[in-house]
């Protein structure tokens, strides 16, 4: 795999800490929103959502300049992951059966796999037809 795609891919994992951050925070702000006081709605939680997020994205912008999409992409199934394991932590009321815990092996599995792909590399030519 080269240097490119190796930083695209660490850039799409951090992008994923940030983006699963963000929508961890905005749960936590979304709980002291009250509808009839808009000053509720710039709760730092919230807020800090929204910089999150954006940083995040900023992140998977550099990500794609970088790196294949095919390849950089399904990192950001990674996000699942992260926000499974947050809300166990901060949302009491969460809660991971079987059925998310296996998506999550199947997710890092599959993240693995691709990534790994990629580093053994082989030239898959398709042709079409020239009419």
């Amino acid at each position: 795999m080269g240097y490119h795609n190796q930083k695209a891919i660490w850039l799409a994992i951090i992008c994923t800490l940030f983006t699963s951050i963000g929508q961890v925070l905005w749960k936590l702000g979304l709980v002291r929103i009250d509808a009839h006081q808009w000053l509720t709605w710039f709760n730092l939680p919230f807020v800090s959502g929204f910089a999150a997020y954006g940083i995040g994205a900023a992140l998977m912008l550099l990500a794609f300049k970088h790196g294949e999409l095919s390849l950089v992409y399904p990192f950001i199934a990674a996000s699942y992951v992260w926000v499974s394991l947050l809300s166990l932590y901060l949302f009491p009321s969460d809660f991971m059966n079987w059925w998310k815990w296996s998506g999550v092996i199947i997710i890092i599995i599959s993240v693995s796999l691709l990534g790994y792909g990629s580093s053994r590399k082989s030239e898959v030519t398709f042709t079409t037809p020239h009419g």
